[in-house]
């Protein structure tokens, strides 16, 4: 493969302005960028988050999820074209069912808290959110594939499903368990 970044500082985007993959130009607030911002700072989080002690299959998921990611990226930089694959999606979903059958049944809200890894996990999900809506809102003004939005949508749920599985594995020692939010209203139900 051929070197594509021979240079960082090209100052080409010191007038506001940065180029897409396909060579065209467009404003640094732009849809397309505020987009393809939010998946790489998602994919940011996840290199935090990846930085935690992880059970080993969680790891190698997220991994995955990274580099779909950057091929999620590349996408959007290229407009029209499609480099994010149904495989990646199906991995997603399977994934989601194997983690999902291994926790019990949420009885009530939880906070996004817990172990370290678990609160980073619901970092990564608000982030995969806020890309999701980017890219939803791109979509809205010009030709967007659907494996983004769906791609993203997915990944927001596996992150919230792969917290409460790193608060039960529990590996720093400071959790163990989902934490449940206390809500007045239903408290006062209750009384």
């Amino acid at each position: 493969m051929a070197n594509r970044l021979t240079q960082i500082a090209t100052r080409t985007g010191d007038d506001g302005s940065t180029g897409l993959g396909d060579g065209s130009r467009v404003p640094k607030d732009h849809l397309r960028v505020q987009a393809m911002g939010d998946v790489d700072e998602l994919n940011s989080s996840l290199g935090v988050l990846l930085a935690e002690p992880l059970p080993a299959d969680v790891r190698e998921l997220l991994v995955v999820v990274q580099h779909e990611l950057f091929n999620l990226g590349g996408e959007l930089s290229i407009p029209g074209y499609q480099l994010l694959k149904p495989e990646a999606l199906l991995t997603l979903d399977n994934a989601l069912e194997q983690h999902n059958a291994t926790l019990p049944r949420l009885a009530e809200f939880i906070l996004p808290a817990g172990t370290r890894s678990a609160a980073l996990a619901h970092v990564s999900r608000s982030i995969a959110r806020r890309a999701e809506r980017a890219v939803v809102a791109l979509g809205a003004q010009e030709k967007v594939n659907d494996a983004p939005r769906q791609y993203l949508n997915r990944l927001s749920d596996l992150m919230f499903v792969l917290a409460r599985v790193l608060n039960r594995a529990n590996l720093d020692g400071l959790g163990g368990d989902d934490v449940y939010w206390k809500s007045e209203r239903l408290s006062r139900q209750q009384d």
